[in-house]
Formats: structure tokens, sequence, C-alpha cells
């Protein structure tokens, strides 16, 4: 049984993902609302766009009234995700176990914590060690009780780092691609010869909005579509290649200041670094099998996120 088309799909948080989100269900032709505290931002075709604030009860329901789905995109500045995103949990759960829609949350890696190599698949043990990763494994565990106990219909959706175009605040990003594009130094963090999974943020897009569209598979966490693992080195290779220059890095072994990341996002992300100094590696057969969706392939997702940024660099010039 899927989602019918046209059903009213509610995007919380209009970030990359978010916007990205929208942009699909409209192409699938459902009736959309992206959500965000400023109601604004570049026109997108077929989406509403919606002020609301989902720190609450009340205005999450505000936000999702007639909603069949919720997408829960929301995120905040990385050094405040402990302390304010559950209590939007507790507001946004709330909300839609008053209104019955059903609940796709984007996901993160962090519950697993180190693997030390080990590949991730949904079956991976929840050994978080770190302040962020034990808060998301708590959150992932308050859904789905939810779920378990009847309280909410929710599904989870978990993506490796993010990587295309709107993505600015990722290792793989702001701090890249506009430096390979104008021969700068492009950030390299920890080990670039271990394998690393990054995630199409369009993927991202179409694996949320097939959970949306398909009840069975609510009350687990899915590892969204992801292409296999490469080296990033090899990624960069990859990137020289498509520029037409080899990359200059600069490489980094602790988190300090660079480029888009200021100190206190990087004193924030400190914590997370072992992501950069062990493998990486997300399995996403589940979900391909179960949903007969394949990743982006790594050499179009760059080419495709190069095009996007040039199109962003010539924009920003003009302005």
């Amino acid at each position: 049984m899927t989602a019918a088309t046209g059903s009213l799909h509610t995007v919380l948080g209009a970030g990359p993902a978010g916007t990205s989100l929208a942009l699909e269900l409209a192409r699938r032709g459902h009736a959309v609302r992206l959500v965000d505290r400023a109601g604004s931002g570049e026109p997108l075709g077929g989406v509403e766009r919606l002020k609301g604030d989902v720190s609450t009860v009340d205005g999450a329901l505000a936000t999702i009234e007639g909603a069949d789905v919720v997408h829960h995109c929301v995120n905040v500045a990385y050094h405040l995700q402990v302390d304010v995103l559950p209590g939007i949990q507790e507001a946004v759960l709330g909300a839609v176990a008053r209104t019955g829609a059903r609940l796709v949350v984007l996901d993160t890696l962090y519950p697993y914590g180190e693997t030390h190599g080990e590949v991730m698949t949904e079956a991976t043990p929840w050994r978080a060690a770190t302040a962020k990763g034990r808060m998301r494994a708590a959150l992932d565990e308050n859904y789905l009780t939810a779920h378990k106990e009847g309280r909410a219909k929710v599904v989870l959706g978990r993506s490796a780092d993010f990587v295309g175009p709107r993505v600015l605040n990722s290792t793989l990003g702001g701090a890249v691609f506009p430096a390979a594009l104008t021969d700068g130094e492009v950030l390299a963090l920890g080990d670039i010869d271990l394998e690393h999974s990054y995630t199409n943020i369009l993927d991202v897009a179409r694996g949320l909005a097939v959970l949306g569209e398909n009840p069975s598979g609510d009350g687990r966490a899915w590892h969204l579509p992801t292409a296999p693992a490469r080296t990033t080195r090899e990624i960069f290779t990859a990137l020289g290649e498509l520029v037409g220059h080899p990359l200059r890095t600069v490489t980094m072994n602790e988190a300090r200041p660079f480029g888009p990341f200021d100190e206190t996002f990087m004193n924030s992300y400190a914590e997370l670094f072992y992501q950069h100094t062990e493998p990486q590696i997300m399995d996403s057969s589940a979900f391909q099998q179960e949903f007969d969706v394949e990743p982006t392939p790594i050499e179009t997702t760059l080419r495709e996120t190069l095009a996007w940024y040039r199109d962003f660099l010539a924009a920003r010039t003009k302005s």
C-alpha cells in the first residue's frame, strides 16, 4: 500500500534536505507545504512555503494541520543540537500523535558511534559514546517506542554525509567545491585513504519521499540509498579530473576552523572527528532491494554538484 498521489506532505525544515525533499514530493504529484521559521526563500514550483515554529506542540500542530505525512528535516546550529533537538522531537511527536499523520524522520549515522571500519547496516549495534551520538540514539529510541506503542506512526531514514546541490555545511561541500573550481585550498579531514560513504542529497530526498509513500516501511530505521563507499582521495581525484586540474588539499588531523567551518562549529564537531580516522562505510542494500531504488553513481553526483556550485558562485559574484 502506498500513499495516494495528491496527499498533503508537510516538510519541516527548509535546509538542503528539506528543500530537495519538497521539490521531489511536488514532482511526484503531492501537495507540499515547506515549513521553517522564515517562511520565505527561493520560489519552489508546486511548494507552499509556511512560517512556523515547531519547538512547541501547539506550534507544530499549526504547521502540520491537514497533513497526511509529516517529514521531520529540522536541524539547528551544531553546538545547540544536544540542548534543542530533544524538545523539537517532543513537540513534533506530540503533534502527529494528535493528528494521526505519519512521521518520516531524517536521521544520521551518529547512534552507531565508532565502528572501527565495520560496514554499517540497519542491524549494526548502537554504541555511540559522544554527546551528539547518545542524544541521537535516545531520540531514535523514543521514535521507535512511540511507534511500537501505537502513539504515532514513524519511520526513520538514515543518511551518510551529504553531498550535492545546495549542500554547503558538509565535509564534501562548501570547503571543497568552490576551492576545486577556483584552484584554491580544498579541505581534507583526517585520513583520506579510508573509505567514506557520502549520500547524494537528491537520493536523500528520493528516499524520504519513498518512505513517505510506503507505510509498509514504518516502525524501523532504513539506510537511504547511498553509492558504494570510496576513499575520499579517490573522490578528490575524480573531482580534479572534472575541473581539469589536481586539487590542492590542506589536510587537518584535528578539528580546527577552516573556510565555512568556524571555531564554534569545529569545537562542537571535534567529538565526531573519529569519522575521519576510521572507515565510514554505510550499506543501503536493504532499502534498495525493498523499494527498488538505486543510488546515484558518485561520478554523476560530482558533476551535478559542480554544476550547481558554478551557478552558485556566479550568482554570488553578481550580487
